[in-house]
Formats: structure tokens, C-alpha cells, sequence
């Protein structure tokens, strides 16, 4: 029987792990799929405190885990296939593997979506990104492209003109899926321009190490071309991975899960953590003092039992 189950191994999942190690509940954190995180797909990370000449993300996971684990906490590799919170002790399933937990911290986290080019995952944090906020300031004065039309895509857009000398909104139609808000804010900014009815083939050059310019496709005259750019933004949004806990926690009507008063989810004992949650900032920093409150709000959950 554990205290405290957290499902996630990123910025929330081991922040929440260092402070129930640290009250003596001796966590158990479940790697997950993306162990480590959307940090592990970045390089440098020059936005949280305490590293003022920036920080590898890798580096910075590794640097969280060894912390945790020097506390006692156990780290298990895998990824939960099923969940009952119908009643406590909570019951997770790794494939033949049960585990019951007093507690359970969700921290799994949002997975960027992506085009699913091979290109893309091979550059990303090498001139691709999927988060321009943690990005933008690597391109000033360069030239750029967002893909997307929504308001992820229009929101990166606007950031992205603070340091990049041109940004350019790739879409597939002829006219943006973004709020009316968000689209006038756009053309009346001279930084963005719009490649319209296009879509992205591929991105060069994966083989260097670095984005030297993309290939595109027109969807209606089928007229391909090569565009230099200095730096690809994916803004087609983010999946939380919730599918485990739809039909037992509330979400929201994108899938991120709902909590009240600090953590807490509509199950007593169910806490959530980090991007699995938060819609809005996605940072590492968030994500963390989220991590923070879910420990917390779990250890003074198990104190009033007693």
C-alpha cells in the first residue's frame, strides 16, 4: 500500500515527488510514456531561477530526479494502462503490475501536437519548438514561421514579433480558425505575414543539426517551394493525457483536467499537477509550484485522516 502514487516524471511530477520524500511518505513516480517531460525535447533553458546562464532541459530533469531521489523516492519505469478511482485505495494497473495508493498525483502533462514529420522531431530543440514563450528569445533579429491557424498559433505569432525580424503564419486554408480578437491583432502587425492554402512537406536541415529552411506545398496548385527560415514554431495546440481519467475526473471541454481550491480534483485523494491542467502558461516554472501544491495538498489530506 503506498502513501502517494504520482503519475509523470516532469517539472510537477518531481517537484511533487521531492516534497512528499520530504514529509516522509515515501513517493512512488511512474516515468510514464515521455519520461522527463517536454523538457527533455528542449536544449537550452534560460527561463527558470537559479541557473543564470541557463540550464540543458535533460540536465535540469536529471538534476529534479537525483534530488528526489536522495529524499526516497522510488522511481518506476513504465506507463499505467488502466485506473479505478471509484474507491480508495485507488488501483493502477501497469500492464500485469497492480499498485493501491491512499493518494494518487496525476502529473502526466500535455504532449504538443505535432505534423509528424521525421525532420521535426529530429530539430526540435534545434530550430523547432512547440512552446514560443520558452523560445522566442534564441531568434532575435531571424526570421521565422508559425504553423497553425488557431489562437495557439496567433498567440505565438504576437510573442515571436518581440525578437524575430519577420514571423510568418503558415496555414492550410484561406482564412484563420482564431478568435476575431486575436486576427486583427495580427494584421495590424507589420512583423506578420501569412503564407496561406499551404502546408509544410518537410524541414531542412536535420542532418545539420539546425533549421536552414522548410519546403512547402500550395493544397491547390500543388506548386512546391523552399522557404529560408531561421526557426519552425508548431502552434496546432497541445493533447493533455487524460484519456486514462475521462469518465472519472472532470475536465474541461479541451480535456484538461479540473481541480478546486489548489489541486484537487473532484476525487477526494486525486490531486493534479502541471500541464495535465494548466491550459494557459505551460511553463516549468508553473508546472513546478503546481507540483509543489499537489504534494502539500496530498499530505495534509492523509494528516486528516489520521
Amino acid at each position: 500500500m503506498r502513501n502517494v502514487v504520482i503519475i509523470g516524471s516532469g517539472c510537477a511530477g518531481l517537484t511533487a515527488a521531492i516534497y512528499a520524500a520530504r514529509a516522509n511518505l515515501k513517493p512512488l513516480v511512474i516515468r510514464g510514456v515521455e519520461a522527463g517531460g517536454q523538457l527533455t525535447l528542449t536544449t537550452l533553458v534560460e527561463n527558470f531561477p537559479g541557473f543564470p546562464k541557463g540550464v540543458q532541459g535533460p540536465e535540469l530533469v536529471e538534476l529534479m530526479q537525483k534530488q528526489a531521489t536522495e529524499f526516497g523516492t522510488e522511481f518506476l519505469e513504465g506507463n499505467v494502462t488502466k485506473v479505478d478511482l471509484s474507491q480508495r485505495p485507488f488501483v493502477l494497473e501497469l500492464g500485469h503490475e497492480r499498485i493501491e495508493t491512499r493518494t494518487l498525483i496525476v502529473a502526466s502533462g500535455a504532449s504538443a501536437k505535432l505534423l509528424g514529420l521525421e525532420a521535426e522531431r529530429k530539430l526540435l530543440g534545434y530550430g523547432v519548438s512547440t512552446c514560443a514563450t520558452c523560445d522566442g528569445y534564441f531568434f532575435r533579429g531571424k526570421e521565422v514561421v508559425v504553423v497553425g491557424g488557431g489562437d495557439t498559433a496567433a498567440e505565438d505569432a504576437l510573442f515571436l514579433t518581440r525578437y524575430a525580424n519577420a514571423v510568418h503564419i503558415i496555414h492550410r486554408r484561406d482564412q484563420l480558425r482564431a478568435s476575431k480578437i486575436m486576427q486583427d491583432r495580427l494584421l495590424r502587425n507589420e512583423k506578420i505575414k501569412f503564407i496561406w492554402n499551404t502546408e509544410v512537406l518537410d524541414i531542412l536541415d536535420s542532418d545539420k543539426r539546425e533549421v536552414s529552411g522548410i519546403k512547402l506545398r500550395h493544397v491547390k496548385t500543388n506548386e512546391e517551394t523552399i522557404k529560408p527560415v531561421h526557426g519552425v514554431f508548431i502552434g496546432i495546440g497541445h493533447e493533455p493525457n487524460t484519456h486514462l481519467f475521462r469518465g472519472q475526473l472532470e475536465v474541461d471541454d479541451l480535456g484538461y483536467l479540473i481541480t478546486h481550491g489548489g489541486s484537487r480534483t473532484n476525487v477526494p485523494g486525486v490531486f493534479a499537477a502541471g500541464d495535465v491542467k494548466d491550459r494557459i502558461y505551460r511553463q516549468a516554472i508553473t508546472a513546478a509550484g503546481s507540483g509543489c501544491m499537489a504534494a502539500i495538498d496530498a499530505e495534509r489530506f492523509l494528516e486528516a485522516e489520521h
